[in-house]
């Protein structure tokens, strides 16, 4: 006798209902950080936006939206994305259109 068996038999008018649960939606906490770096990339400038706290699904979600709508280059890892050329005002309008915090660190 498993456990639904148990409850029909203490509570034989209940009725049983499907019950889904409700889609919690992800909030970021902290701002992302928005940043330009050409120190260790051969002189090459890139954007970085750090302070990434969900899943890495959404991540690359937001960074091929950033890329797509530059028409960029750029790459994602360890919650980190990585955006060719010195973009940040362009990619924190589209990041705050998105509805993220956003904080310009640096020059």
């Amino acid at each position: 006798m498993d456990l639904r068996d148990q409850l029909k038999n203490l509570f034989p008018d209940h009725e049983e209902q499907d019950f889904q649960m409700p889609k919690e939606s992800f909030k970021q906490k902290e701002p992302l950080v928005c940043k330009f770096e050409k120190k260790g990339r051969n002189g090459k400038p890139v954007t970085l936006i750090e302070g990434w706290e969900g899943d890495d699904k959404d991540l690359k979600e937001i960074s091929k939206k950033i890329k797509t709508t530059l028409g960029i280059g750029g790459s994602e890892k360890d919650g980190v994305i990585i955006i060719q050329g010195d973009n940040r005002d362009k990619i924190m309008n589209i990041l705050k259109d998105m509805g993220y915090k956003t904080k310009r660190v640096g020059g």
